[in-house]
């Protein structure tokens, strides 16, 4: 046993942790110095931070690949919104990072006077087409970091998985990434029992929705807890195209589109709204005129409303 792997274990049980306790966090430490071929009071803060570098990319380069895509008038042509989550478990804890996002149907055309449809109804673009553009983008940005070398080249060969689904109002997706953003890989209420040294606890299975229970040893247990903790401040939500924060003036344009077609869709067809709005095969044109004089609140039903002024969102001074 080296003097270092005793420190550690000393130190350890000084802090009362069990002897498994002990094992677990000397094989975790164990497995990263493998993983850099170094030994861990070598380690280097730059080499640590190789996973905070990598999630940053998955998210970025994820979301760049989607607006190549939408800025194509192929599948779009125009900016959409985008909501990125990082998420790094299976639903038994095992180690796989990928990136959920959540993508307008549309995007506002580059002049800002438009919102355009996806060319194609039923979906926003192809899996198969966002694939190999995932892969080169995130090929680029690892070799721009200098970590390709320490990929194997077989996963540049390998067809990546995109899987692109409709989702209709994004509602029930909102309810599915809430999981992910506000709990940890394993929460409390799916443990069901520790004794022998064994860790038990359920799990749905992905197919047949079923559930199921998984025992393991303590320390593989921990081992698989721990493999899911972010670096410290990582931002796992991120946004991106009208909803990034840098395009908050384009996020209310497109907005403005969107309420004024709204409302001229809704007028009567003999009435004479004051709003021009057309819709040319997938492209919603609005011409930035006024709102009508006149709208029914729609609380009491009765009295009129007048469009004052339009307040633009901002953010919260900083406290």
């Amino acid at each position: 046993m080296t003097p270092l792997r005793q420190r550690m274990m000393q130190d350890l049980q000084l802090r009362g942790y069990s002897d498994r306790t002990v094992e677990a966090y000397v094989r975790a430490v164990a497995q990263l110095a493998k993983f850099y071929h170094a030994s861990p009071d070598q380690l280097t803060e730059e080499q640590v931070r190789h996973q905070e570098l990598v999630y940053a990319a998955l998210l970025r380069e994820a979301a760049a690949s989607v607006q190549t895509l939408a800025e194509d008038r192929t599948w779009v042509g125009g900016t959409p919104g985008i909501l990125a989550v990082l998420h790094t478990w299976t639903r038994t804890m095992e180690y796989h990072p990928h990136a959920h996002l959540l993508v307008t149907a549309g995007g506002l055309a580059s002049d800002g006077s438009a919102w355009v449809k996806p060319t194609h109804p039923r979906f926003l673009m192809p899996g198969y087409a966002l694939a190999p553009i995932f892969r080169a983008k995130m090929r680029t940005a690892l070799s721009r970091a200098e970590l390709a070398q320490d990929v194997d080249p077989i996963v540049w060969a390998k067809a990546w998985v995109v899987h692109v689904q409709h989702i209709g109002r994004g509602a029930q997706a909102i309810r599915y990434l809430l999981r992910y953003v506000y709990h940890v890989a394993l929460t409390n209420h799916r443990l069901e029992k520790f004794e022998h040294g064994r860790v038990t606890f359920r799990y749905t299975h992905a197919r047949t929705h079923e559930t199921r229970r998984l025992t393991l040893p303590v320390d593989t247990f921990i081992t698989r807890f721990l493999q899911h903790v972010l670096p410290r401040g990582f931002t796992k939500i991120r946004y991106y195209g009208l909803l990034s924060p840098t395009s908050r003036a384009d996020l209310e344009r497109a907005r403005h589109v969107l309420e004024l077609h709204a409302v001229a869709s809704s007028a009567p067809a003999s009435g004479t709204a004051t709003v021009a709005a057309s819709v040319a095969g997938t492209i919603i044109v609005v011409e930035p005129v006024a709102l009508p004089a006149t709208r029914c609140c729609p609380v009491c039903q009765r009295g009129a409303l007048r469009l004052v002024a339009r307040m633009l969102r901002c953010r919260a001074p900083p406290a």
